[in-house]
């Protein structure tokens, strides 16, 4: 039998690369990983906890202007733009060590250097050649922006969190998740935000009421959204940046983000030294067991662009550990759904959802009950803000299972985690009717909605 240096080498440090290269050690392997910048990937360092801070800081404003309708008295502080960028990278560097401190108390060996595939069991990190029965690319994704003139001037998220000085007025071009939630965070920050979207409605692939709501909330909170429009070019202009929109109006920021997509981080990998195919879309190709076109090779989380989230490449990672290394002791071996995989969106308010939205279930189920609520929460009789909420269930008649649960408003992923249990368990509407609520809460209406508003 071939010796080699290492069972599992793992190129990336990101939730996924982690995770697979802990459990594997945990199991008794002998594991190496090769990370070239911070520990924790995209999601410590660039994403979701960076974000949700941000998201966390912009929301102060506005719960100052509220509380005067609650006998607060006061003027509200101002925002020290520094201040936020230095607490947050102060947190993001305790998260590195956090993740340094967790793989080699696991006994991962940790390479700092870019890692190249070799061979098929072979890989080369700063010119050191390792051997590795498996190799698992976990090297997520990138910010991509187009080639248009002047795009040297634009931002991504990568560079957001650090710009220097603040924008006070920011123009974002996309309409995904992550265009609308730096949309509504740097309006809250105070910043005079302009979104571009050359679709018709933002956050294509959502529910249809979900996205023209939102859109409302987000014009109604400050932001200027433009629908059906594109930029062309981007010039500098001293100290501000001169934009050029598609039907020729001319734009001035002071700084441009550009959040139209991610694409996997493949290039400089050596995919084809290894034999390891590529989609068209550039995305690693895996099967069900997330095993490439080289059957030593695996892949997964963002860098096979299936889905995008982060507790996803985590549960990747947990199959591909079990199927390598076997389960832990007492457990049966991991598998991974992608049905009613629940979702958040930061912007202001938020957004959760899980399941179908209302189109996609009736093109799947036919016959279909979509009950509705829209309505302004108890807080907002009070604050003097026009915020509302929506809230909405799909159901399949011919089961009477509830296949689509969507929310926008305060506090959504932390009340739709606990509705996605129910819906993965298969609950019926029957069980949501039967279900007592909570009051007063905003939740309590998801079982509380007895009239479908179609059907």
């Amino acid at each position: 039998m071939q010796a080699f240096d290492y069972d599992l080498f793992v190129i990336g440090g990101g939730s996924g690369g982690v995770r697979a290269a802990r459990m594997a050690a945990q199991r008794g392997a002998r594991v190496a990983l090769a990370e070239v910048a911070a520990m924790g990937g995209t999601c410590v360092n660039l994403g979701c906890i960076p974000k949700k801070l941000y998201s966390y800081a912009a929301h102060f404003a506005e719960s100052f202007e509220q509380s005067h309708g609650f006998g607060w008295i006061g003027e509200a502080p101002t925002l020290d733009w520094e201040a936020l960028k230095g607490n947050r990278a102060r947190e993001i560097s305790r998260l590195n060590g956090i993740y340094m401190q967790l793989l080699k108390s696991a006994g991962v060996q940790i390479i700092e250097n870019w890692a190249t595939l070799a061979g098929k069991h072979a890989v080369d990190v700063g010119g050191q050649r390792f051997s590795a029965r498996h190799i698992l690319l976990a090297t997520g994704g990138k910010p991509s922006v187009p080639d248009i003139p002047g795009r040297e001037h634009a931002i991504t998220s990568n560079e957001i969190f650090d710009l220097s000085p603040f924008p006070q007025r920011l123009l974002i071009v996309g309409g995904g998740y992550i265009a609308c939630e730096f949309a509504s965070i740097f309006n809250g920050l105070g910043a005079k935000v302009t979104q571009l979207y050359r679709g018709a409605q933002v956050l294509r692939g959502f529910d249809g009421d979900v996205r023209s709501f939102i859109s409302s909330e987000m014009v109604k909170a400050g932001v200027t959204l433009h629908l059906n429009t594109d930029l062309t070019a981007i010039e500098r202009a001293g100290d501000c940046l001169h934009v050029r929109l598609r039907d020729g109006s001319l734009l001035s920021v002071d700084a441009v983000l550009y959040a139209t997509g991610r694409v996997p981080m493949t290039d400089g990998l050596g995919l084809e030294t290894a034999g390891v195919t590529r989609s068209k879309a550039g995305a690693i190709e895996v099967n069900e067991r997330y095993q490439t076109s080289t059957p030593s090779i695996y892949a997964i989380g963002d860098v096979t662009a299936r889905i995008q989230l982060t507790p996803v490449a985590l549960g990747e990672a947990m199959v591909v550990a079990d199927h390598l290394f076997g389960p832990a002791a007492g457990k049966k071996p991991r598998s991974m759904s992608y049905d009613f995989i629940p979702t958040a969106v930061f912007t202001h308010p938020n957004i959760g959802t899980v399941g179908y939205s209302e189109a996609d279930a009736a093109e799947k189920f036919g016959k279909i009950s979509v009950y509705r609520s829209d309505f302004k929460a108890l807080k907002h009789t009070l604050s003097g803000s026009t915020e509302r909420t929506l809230m909405k269930l799909v159901v399949d008649d011919t089961t009477d299972r509830v296949v689509g649960l969507h929310m926008v408003g305060p506090d959504a992923g932390e009340i739709v985690q606990g509705f996605a249990v129910a819906l993965k368990a298969g609950a019926t509407k029957a069980v949501f009717d039967g279900t007592v609520g909570i009051h007063p809460t905003v939740a309590e209406e998801f079982v509380t909605m007895r009239e479908p508003i179609s059907r």
